[in-house]
């Protein structure tokens, strides 16, 4: 079917709509028509070719919409169910036996090759072939072929245009609190930056009953926005020592749990020190392969402990509806974190997410 697909065609280059060829699903495959897809920090990046993902390609992996055909083998949805697209595995390595798809031993091969992981593509733009399947979707587009093991169906009584973002970003926050670190009740946390994955952090540690909720950033209105949602302390890192703050915050033991999204070393370093005897950093964000990191031995000797985290350690059928249900109960508020733009505007959107100006950009398509 003809198609309208925002395509990357080189490394860093303006995204353009264009007309392709999308192919018709194989047996385990969906045809969604896409509502909703948020723009991720993992698709500019790939843009700009920080991650190797083959070009010309058509990226997007937050997509949300409704099922327009399955194939013959697909049972868990039907046509008119409303989903939310996430992330791909192979659901046959030791990983995925475990419940732990989030850390498939396939997962390059099922989300970053630019193809099937047999090889072939879904898209093409007249006789050339387009890269596609990226997280197993190519969400910026007006329809999208999916895997049925990275469709989850969701409420039809909540808007699903805000609801995308939950299949990467929002459920990697999320799932790092209630999943990955499973922060306890009373207990206290430090998330060190304030984009969709921090304060979808700190909404799930407010869901989580943690009495000390400490969030950094640079950017104040960001900071201020974490206060509403939930944060018992802000700092702004430009003001003094973060390590020494949190320090005076927790009466000189530090912080049970830490939460780095922001793929500084400088950060992560900070968001191990600032840790009490024995607690946890989540580490989350996507350094470019090779980026090196210091850490202090004598400081990690202590109980200390630093743990990488994809994708919440989410199972997206069972977690997504979670948050879903969480969003209507008016307990995790994620459309405090969406400003919505028209497909037709996306270099807009992904200009204003790389400039701080919006914290979630989502394209809605008409």
């Amino acid at each position: 079917m003809h198609i309208t697909a925002a395509l990357t065609a080189s490394k860093g280059a303006p995204f353009e709509l264009v007309s392709l060829e999308l192919e018709d699903p194989r047996a385990d495959e969906v045809l969604v028509r896409i509502v909703g897809s948020g723009i991720c920090h993992t698709d500019l990046i790939v843009r700009d070719q920080l991650y190797p993902v083959p070009l010309p390609a058509v990226l997007g992996h937050e997509g949300s919409g409704v099922v327009e055909a399955v194939g013959e083998g697909v049972t868990s949805v039907a046509p008119g169910d409303h989903v939310v697209l996430t992330y791909n595995s192979c659901g046959g390595c030791r990983m995925c036996a475990h419940g732990r798809q989030a850390y498939c031993e396939q997962i390059f091969a099922y989300n970053f090759a630019g193809s099937r992981p047999d090889g072939t593509t879904t898209l093409r733009n007249g006789d050339a072939e387009v890269h596609g399947a990226f997280f197993g979707q190519s969400a910026f587009a007006t329809h999208a072929l999916a895997n049925a093991r990275n469709v989850v169906k969701v409420d039809v009584e909540v808007p699903l245009e805000l609801l995308g973002p939950l299949g990467c970003g929002i459920q990697t926050g999320a799932g790092a609190v209630l999943n990955s670190l499973r922060v306890p009740a009373g207990s206290s946390i430090a998330v060190f930056g304030t984009g969709s994955v921090g304060l979808s952090a700190v909404m799930a540690s407010v869901v989580a009953g943690s009495t000390t909720i400490i969030a950094v950033d640079l950017n104040e209105q960001r900071l201020e926005l974490a206060e509403d949602l939930g944060a018992t302390h802000t700092i702004n890192a430009a003001d003094g020592d973060t390590v020494e703050r949190i320090q005076e915050i927790t009466g000189g033991i530090g912080v049970d749990f830490t939460v780095e999204t922001t793929a500084s070393p400088a950060v992560l370093r900070q968001a191990v020190e600032c840790l009490n005897h024995g607690g946890t950093c989540g580490h989350i964000g996507s350094a470019a392969p090779g980026t090196d990191v210091s850490l202090d031995m004598a400081v990690l000797l202590f109980g200390r402990s630093v743990r990488g985290i994809v994708q919440g350690d989410s199972v997206p059928q069972l977690f997504i509806p979670k948050l879903v249900e969480l969003y209507k109960q008016g307990r995790f508020p994620l459309d405090r974190l969406i400003t919505t733009y028209g497909f037709q505007d996306i270099d807009s959107a992904a200009e204003a997410s790389e400039a701080g100006l919006a914290i979630k950009p989502v394209l809605t398509f008409s």
